[in-house]
């Protein structure tokens, strides 16, 4: 019993020592130029947003149940927005509410009553840059160029049918 438990040993010793075929991470078909790292770079999280039917009632929820630092309304007319900024210490949430009947948030509140999340924003290094190389790689945006955001930067909006089912937006660090 005990050279049979052996010889299986033995057995499955030598199979765990044979050669593993390697995968290469990079096709060699393609020029390497065309595989080097993009000319911009991901940043941090700096926000989710979160459409809300009602922002006063929203704000305090965060400043007074669950002890953020709340600021006050922001109204943002060129966005179609009044904005909140929650101070989460890594980063932030944003509650937008519709400012006129023609708000972007608006239509979100009459498909989703109760509000929800509405998009995230993450920093570049490069907008710029980041545009046109998505540009490239087919990822479309929701405007023709750059916008300054409600933070005071540039910023774009990468459609969500082309980033997984989220609405992403890429803001200037």
């Amino acid at each position: 019993m005990i050279s049979f438990l052996l010889g299986t040993l033995e057995g499955l010793f030598s199979r765990l020592h044979a050669p593993v075929q390697t995968v290469r991470a990079f096709s060699t078909s393609q020029p390497l130029d065309q595989v080097a790292g993009p000319v911009w770079n991901l940043g941090r999280l700096n926000h989710v947003a979160i459409a809300v039917p009602d922002l006063e009632k929203a704000a305090a929820f965060y400043k007074n149940i669950l002890g953020a630092q709340v600021s006050e309304a922001v109204p943002l007319p060129e966005h179609g927005v009044s904005v909140v900024f929650v101070n989460l210490g890594n980063t932030k949430m944003e509650l937008l509410h519709p400012l006129g009947s023609e708000s972007p948030i608006a239509g979100f509140l009459q498909k989703n009553k109760a509000g929800g999340m509405h998009h995230i924003c993450i920093e570049v290094d490069n907008i710029n840059a980041a545009v046109m190389d998505l540009k490239k790689k087919k990822i479309r945006s929701l405007s023709e160029e750059v916008k300054i955001g409600a933070h005071g930067k540039p910023v774009i909006f990468l459609h969500p049918k082309d980033c997984g089912g989220v609405l992403v937006e890429l803001e200037q660090a």
